[in-house]
């Protein structure tokens, strides 16, 4: 096959309607538009969500809560997971990444003190917990904060 002998699926391919071509091709004069009224003008037409007139269903409703656009969401880890890395590795978020604890980045990483750590590792990240932070330092390793 030739990329000249390529043919698009039946039904794919359509010519566009021709507006305002004469009478006989069944668009023409108004070019289906109809006689007159805000939406036979140019630029005519509501702004969306505009119900004429009527108070708009987005306005109806209720607005309830608070969303804090200055809130920091981390990528959680716990540090029984941690025991996954080798004796003496350093685990940053690269590392998490590569073993497919953390997907995103987020603002940081997080590390929370569920299980225990049976491995001396040095941990890099945003945040830890106090617990996780106690725990890395019982089993000899150490927790950096970025």
């Amino acid at each position: 096959m030739k990329l000249n002998e390529l043919k698009a699926t039946e039904g794919a391919r359509f010519s566009s309607k021709r507006l305002g071509r004469g009478q006989g091709s069944g668009q023409g004069k108004t070019a289906g538009k109809g006689h007159k009224g805000q939406n036979a003008r140019s630029g005519g037409g509501v702004a969306i969500g505009f119900e004429g007139g009527q108070t708009p269903f987005f306005k109806r409703m209720p607005k309830r809560g608070f969303t804090n656009f200055t809130r920091k969401e981390y990528a959680v880890v716990n540090v029984c997971d941690l025991n996954k890395f080798e004796e003496g590795t350093v685990v940053d978020f690269t590392a998490l990444k590569a073993a497919g604890l953390v997907k995103k980045h987020l603002d940081g990483v997080k590390v929370l003190g569920n299980g225990k750590l049976e491995k001396k590792l040095t941990v890099k990240a945003a945040k830890f917990s106090k617990s996780a932070q106690a725990a890395i330092e019982e089993a000899g390793g150490t927790a950096e904060v970025l």
